[in-house]
């Protein structure tokens, strides 16, 4: 895999369309359920004229991400983790596929499977995955049900590094929103979601564009990014307008 931290000077993207001409980016992007992240992802690149080339993997015949990437042309995969004996041989295919395709960089979007260290000790690369929560606050499923019950007046997105420990790893970029005494884990999900849908397409193009470097176990923005669009611009904080207009 292609690591992006020698990636190509602030020359190369020096207006909004600019930042990928000439250098295609290959993308893998793994996924369970509805795939909205993916899509997120998807028409954030063509609105801005990215040169992307996709492979889709899902684990689930019946995901809707998949099924929506067929639709729109894109590359995909289907490895079903019931026609596998094991974790190890499932993982073994999944390895197998990443390699073949070459990404540089690849998402779990939404990908609903613990990765096994075998998997690791074979496909050494950028992974990033995105949670929905304030990592370290609340690995694993049900996020925003055990958020509500322990009554935090914060709740948000991580974008992290992905690592053999589950829900861990370098942190990229956090989006954080304010939680209210009305919600329930529906309106929280949703208030969490709108923010994944903007805070993976930043984190992704960052590391893609190499803007970002690994440093002591903290991803540290390293280039100016004055000459892009604003959504584009990478923070490793995003803030729900809500929090601003109704502080807690």
């Amino acid at each position: 895999m292609t690591s992006p931290s020698n990636a190509h000077p602030s020359s190369h993207y020096a207006g909004a369309k600019n930042w990928l001409l000439g250098h295609r980016k290959r993308l893998a992007v793994l996924v369970s359920g509805r795939g909205s992240n993916l899509q997120a992802l998807y028409q954030s690149a063509s609105a801005h004229g990215f040169a992307i080339d996709w492979l889709i993997v899902s684990n689930q015949k019946e995901s809707y991400g998949l099924a929506w990437a067929l639709e729109h042309g894109l590359s995909t995969q289907l490895l079903n983790h019931r026609d596998f004996d094991s974790r190890e041989a499932f993982d073994q295919a999944l390895a197998d596929q990443l390699k073949a395709f070459e990404p540089d960089l690849v998402v779990l979007a939404g990908f609903m499977r613990v990765l096994s260290p075998a998997f690791f000790a074979r496909f050494q690369g950028l992974m990033i995955n995105i949670h929905p929560s304030l990592l370290p606050s609340y690995p694993g499923l049900q996020t925003h049900r055990r958020a509500l019950q322990d009554g935090v007046a914060f709740h948000g997105a991580t974008v992290h590094s992905v690592t053999p420990e589950l829900d861990h790893g370098p942190i990229v970029a956090q989006a954080v929103v304010g939680v209210h005494a009305e919600d329930d884990e529906y309106v929280l999900s949703a208030r969490v979601l709108e923010m994944e849908h903007r805070l993976l397409p930043m984190a992704t193009w960052a590391l893609l564009r190499g803007d970002l470097q690994l440093q002591k176990g903290r991803w540290l923005l390293t280039r100016s990014q004055s000459n892009l669009p604003q959504e584009l611009q990478f923070s490793q904080c995003l803030v729900h307008p809500l929090l601003n207009a109704n502080p807690i």
